[in-house]
């Protein structure tokens, strides 16, 4: 299959290094240092202690590779609205578009069944640009579990976990993403299909609506977090609120998955959040498809979620203080 990796990042460069070394036909979108690393030595990935090179095809303008099979998109969800259009290039009749992302997707109301079908979050997708100019059809869910980091230019390092959770926006084993999860696995990754992806979505988010935030607001590691116990009980309140709008949406997360969520959270000590790494790193910050979503689900579907918005606005406004932060919509 010919894959195109749409931001060569941490998980990109993941995914670009053993999906090429197990066979399929790779390019890369990147750019600056980076781009100019992986085009002159290659993409390396340390893993297990392992170096693994390869020499993937790099380029900023995705004109350079044409039609693909599959374009993972691996993103932050501001950068996807932004460069919604540059897809154009890469998407030929039936090409599958595999959101690699944290978060809300564009695409959530899409054959989701219920009574706001084909509805535009304009949180994440303003207009529906990604929707009208990507289309949904090409949709593939995934929930990203692997922690990987960047640590120089064409360098990922491999921290945790293989797990990419995919599934179709209409809960189908279809013929495509069973050949996708073939795909997947053959190059070495837990790559299970699911027939509700939402439902997985959810449950990830849950930890990222507080999580986040959080620690971009204290500059607390994530067993910090956990061990503090006033932080401790704002995380289940915000989680509490999330799962409110997640059951107005219809789906269903059993109770006792918070404590477990939770639980994994506090034992990994020295963690920091993407959302802290990025603001010390003076990289915009991620907040609109992991939060300001949530908010704008919650009032879509008639649930307050007072805490949520609390935290929203003061996580807004640190963003804002520090020149990372612009909405993508401002809500009525």
């Amino acid at each position: 299959m010919k894959f195109c990796i749409y931001g060569a990042g941490a998980i990109g460069g993941y995914l670009a290094v053993e999906l090429a070394l197990s066979g399929q036909q790779v390019c890369v979108i990147a750019r600056g240092p980076h781009l100019r690393a992986i085009q002159e030595r290659g993409l390396k990935l340390v893993i297990q202690g392992r170096d693994k090179v390869a020499k993937v095809a790099a380029a900023e303008d995705p004109g350079v590779f044409g039609h693909q099979d599959v374009v993972i998109c691996a993103l932050k969800a501001h950068q996807a609205f932004a460069g919604a259009d540059a897809f154009a290039p890469l998407l030929g009749p039936d090409t599958m578009v595999l959101t690699a992302m944290n978060g809300i997707p564009w695409w959530y109301f899409y054959k989701d069944g219920g009574r706001f079908e084909g509805h535009h979050l304009d949180s994440v997708d303003p207009g529906g640009r990604q929707w009208n100019s990507i289309q949904p059809h090409r949709a593939i869910g995934c929930v990203v579990e692997p922690a990987c980091e960047v640590v120089e230019p064409g360098v990922v390092i491999h921290h945790d976990l293989n797990r990419f959770i995919i599934g179709e926006p209409d809960g189908s084993r279809s013929a495509r993403v069973l050949e996708l999860s073939r795909a997947l696995t053959a190059a070495g990754f837990d790559a299970p299909v699911r027939d509700k992806i939402r439902w997985n979505i959810w449950l990830k988010l849950w930890g990222n609506v507080c999580f986040n935030p959080i620690s971009t607001l204290t500059g607390a590691t994530l067993d910090r977090i956990i061990a503090e116990p006033a932080l401790k009980a704002l995380c289940k309140t915000m989680m509490l609120e999330t799962k409110s709008v997640n059951e107005a949406l219809g789906v269903h997360i059993p109770p006792d998955m918070m404590g477990r969520r939770l639980a994994a959270a506090g034992a990994l000590t020295g963690h920091k959040m993407s959302m802290l790494q990025d603001l010390e790193r003076g990289r915009p910050l991620e907040i609109d498809a992991l939060v300001t979503a949530v908010q704008e689900l919650g009032r879509l579907s008639g649930v307050a979620t007072p805490v949520i918005d609390a935290v929203l606005a003061l996580v807004q406004e640190r963003g804002r203080a520090a020149g990372l932060y612009r909405p993508l919509w401002t809500p009525p």
